[in-house]
């Protein structure tokens, strides 16, 4: 009877994992033990300090080509890139949710499960001190997120799947200002959300039966190395692996946004604290094609002819229903949640590639639409009225006449959106669509060009009604930003502007990781 050994685990390996979710811990007993009043800037510096912790841990261990806890968890060049992306635009998230000054209590309350209009209800609507829950369960989320890129094995993957989608769906709910709306998401995320994760665990079982297959001294497994020898050895019928990879992709696809299974999306990002509705467009977008590339680069490879043709009807299933349906919209936050469903298609594009230029021009795009949609969203946090934000796209007619700074930032990124050179948005666009060239997905960069035409008219509609619309009494004002939005809208602005004028560093950088440890 062989005994049982523990697995080796390089904790500084898993050091930013680790650094997240203590200082999580420490916030939780913050929740407990802080008095009131001093809890918001308690947990925010401490949100804060933990995320520059982890991205000089990540820093440090550049280079690094390991598996550690039993090969559970990969340590690479995308693992360590992506971990980084995640955390940097996490502390511009991080900006947007601290952000107290722009709403009395901010823009959280206290408590999702309220009966709506109750006395409870008006009395958390009305108070000061606002919700500082949310601060935890952000730092649960993003550790749950950098676990996510670094899984090496399908298990893995799912456990962190769940650790950072609970606490979205508790932040989706929290919203101060139309709580109806905003428990009716998180209620429509988690239903659904629930549904892709069992998706997931269904293709995690098929292809483990598919691995019963392969020749190995472990047996068969989950790993990602076991699935790639049984892919590349296996003489079971390969029914089961291809029945996995789809059921594993619809629960990746999911969180990706993309077309058919972006129906949570609009309804999520209109009810969800716009703060919130930032995090997850940025964050959780990348968190979800970093976990899509490792298992199509990595497990899948040799199946690589099989899933194209699939997964590429998808890209431009999902490019074509978010370029044609945001036309449609009257919400600027709709209007940003069908965009990103469009960009995951662009992202798609990318990941098809399944080349090391593929990979890096992914990684690129995943950092440049990250700090634009940012940027939008601070600015969605700006434009208000006596009622709370101002989304409906008839209130911003006339809004650069009334204020003309914000009008003008807000044109610029509404340009980037639709790839205008001289933007981070033109850069990332022409590095994933030259990536597919490369790899001769002709077919996919022609669908990404014409959906990309699409899809600049309703940007450049938003752009017209602002400037050449009259302002009128329903016109809300833009209010003055506070310390830590105007940070982060710098940041993004900046970011934008530099991706897109030099991008050559950063796309060194995503060329210098594009190498998965296998």
């Amino acid at each position: 009877m062989s005994e049982f050994s523990s697995p080796a685990i390089d904790y500084a390996a898993i050091s930013p994992m680790l650094i997240l979710f203590g200082a999580a811990m420490i916030g939780v007993l913050v929740e407990a033990f802080v008095p009131r009043t001093l809890r918001n800037p308690v947990q925010l510096v401490l949100a804060l300090a933990s995320m520059v912790g982890a991205l000089v841990a990540v820093v440090l261990q550049g280079g690094t080509r390991t598996v550690t806890a039993g090969e559970a968890i990969a340590v690479d060049g995308p693992t360590l890139f992506l971990q980084g992306a995640i955390l940097v635009l996490g502390v511009m998230a991080m900006l947007l949710i601290g952000e107290r000054s722009l709403e009395t209590g901010g823009a959280f309350v206290a408590q999702a499960a309220v009966v709506v209009n109750s006395t409870e209800d008006r009395k958390q609507a009305a108070g000061r001190s606002g919700a500082t829950e949310v601060y935890p369960l952000a730092l649960f989320a993003l550790a749950g997120m950098l676990l996510f890129v670094a899984a090496n094995d399908l298990l893995t993957m799912f456990i962190a799947l769940e650790a950072f989608s609970l606490p979205l769906y508790l932040l989706c709910a929290l919203a101060r200002r139309r709580r109806l709306l905003s428990q009716e998401a998180a209620l429509k995320y988690f239903m659904l959300g629930a549904y892709s994760s069992a998706f997931f665990l269904f293709g995690l079982a098929l292809t483990y039966g598919f691995t019963s297959g392969v020749d190995s001294p472990t047996g068969p497994g989950v790993d990602f190395a076991t699935i790639r020898a049984a892919v590349e050895t296996s003489q079971s019928s390969p029914v089961l692996l291809f029945a996995g990879i789809a059921l594993i992709s619809v629960g990746l696809l999911f969180k990706a946004t993309a077309a058919p299974f972006h129906v949570w999306a609009p309804d999520v990002y209109q009810g969800a604290p716009t703060p919130v509705t930032g995090f997850m467009a940025a964050c959780t977008k990348v968190a979800a094609f970093g976990a899509l590339l490792r298992v199509l680069h990595v497990a899948f490879y040799g199946a690589a002819w099989d899933f194209t043709p699939v997964l590429g009807t998808v890209a431009i299933l999902t490019m074509l229903v978010g370029a044609i349906l945001a036309v449609t919209q009257t919400d600027i936050k709709r209007l940003l949640a069908y965009s990103s469903v469009a960009n995951a298609g662009y992202l798609l594009v990318g990941v098809l590639s399944l080349s090391a230029e593929g990979l890096a021009s992914t990684m690129f795009y995943l950092v440049a639409y990250g700090f634009i949609v940012l940027a939008a969203f601070a600015v969605v946090t700006l434009v208000r009225d006596a009622d709370g934000e101002a989304t409906h796209l008839s209130r911003w007619a006339g809004l650069g006449r009334r204020s003309p700074l914000f009008a003008g930032i807000f044109t610029f990124i509404l340009l980037a959106f639709a790839g205008i050179p001289l933007t981070s948005g033109f850069t990332s666009k022409f590095a994933v669509f030259g990536a597919a060239v490369g790899d001769g997905q002709i077919w996919l960069v022609i669908a990404g060009v014409v959906t990309s035409m699409i899809l600049a008219f309703p940007y450049l509609r938003v752009v017209v009604m602002m400037w050449l619309s009259e302002p009128s009494d329903a016109t809300p004002t833009v209010v003055i930003p506070g310390a830590l939005t105007s940070a982060a809208l710098m940041i993004g602005v900046l970011a934008t502007l530099l991706l897109g004028v030099a991008p050559g560093a950063l796309l060194d950088l995503t060329s210098n990781a594009a190498e998965f440890v296998r």
